[in-house]
């Protein structure tokens, strides 16, 4: 069984109550459901840490855990849930989809899930890269990027573009290399998400603040699966425009 986890924290210092707020006459976290909810899950389920989004999203039919509000990371969240459900024997698979992502694809969460169907053959941990389009995304400390191995195994997450080019200009690189960037999106085993929960912070992760480095740093190994499905985080006020914007252009 593939059981897919949202962590839905309502603090956040640049947009409070991030998973309430409205897009097109559905709250994002909502949203975020209906799109996990077309993937090959057998379950969806919201591990917040509020009492108002738990009771919002069992309104509109959806299922929510509660769950401590002092978690450091949203994978601390996400074994709390499971833990919460019993941590099921039957899941063999568990699909991190991140809350602030209303625009996540199905296709997105099964390529990963996918990859878990035979036990001999499961990664540790999996996730999603896509290409780097623009300079601008190229360039963004926002946008993390990977460098990977020849078997699609990654090698290191920056925020700062990898590989450097010795001798070009930081506008020349996208031109001579194809760039990754990495997209918020995860799936493990179970067994191994109690692991990750249980790494103190690394001195990589804390120079980044990119906490897959904590699990590189650890010896995990990341699976990187590449997709040209594009999707964006909601962050700012400002994104909330854009994804309203976004949702009129395809409505029309």
């Amino acid at each position: 069984m593939v059981l897919g986890l949202i962590p839905a924290r309502f603090a956040s210092t640049r947009l409070p109550g991030k998973p309430l707020v409205d897009l097109g006459g559905r709250s994002m976290i909502q949203r975020v459901v209906a799109q996990a909810r077309q993937a090959n899950l057998a379950r969806v389920v919201v591990a917040t840490d509020d009492e108002r989004i738990r009771r919002h999203v069992e309104e509109f039919g959806g299922e929510a855990v509660l769950t401590r509000p002092d978690h450091p990371s949203g994978t601390d969240r996400l074994w709390e849930a499971f833990q919460q459900l019993g941590s099921p024997l039957d899941v063999h698979c568990i699909v991190n989809i991140q809350g602030d992502e209303p625009f996540v694809h199905p296709a997105q969460i099964n390529a990963l899930a996918d990859l878990f169907a035979d036990a001999a053959t499961a990664p540790d941990i999996a996730t999603l890269v896509k290409p780097v389009v623009s300079a601008e995304e190229l360039l963004s400390p926002h946008l993390p990027k990977v460098v990977l191995s020849q078997q699609g195994h990654a090698l290191y997450f920056s925020r700062h573009p990898l590989p450097y080019q010795r001798g070009r200009e930081p506008a020349e690189w996208l031109a001579h290399h194809r760039y990754l960037r990495h997209l918020g999106l995860y799936a493990y085993r179970p067994q191994v998400l109690e692991q990750l929960t249980q790494l103190p912070v690394s001195p990589l992760e804390a120079a980044e603040s990119l906490e897959q480095l904590r699990w590189l740093e650890a010896g995990f190994q990341i699976h990187c699966v590449e997709t040209e499905l594009d999707t964006f985080g909601i962050d700012t006020p400002g994104d909330v425009d854009r994804a309203r914007l976004r949702l009129m252009r395809n409505e029309e």
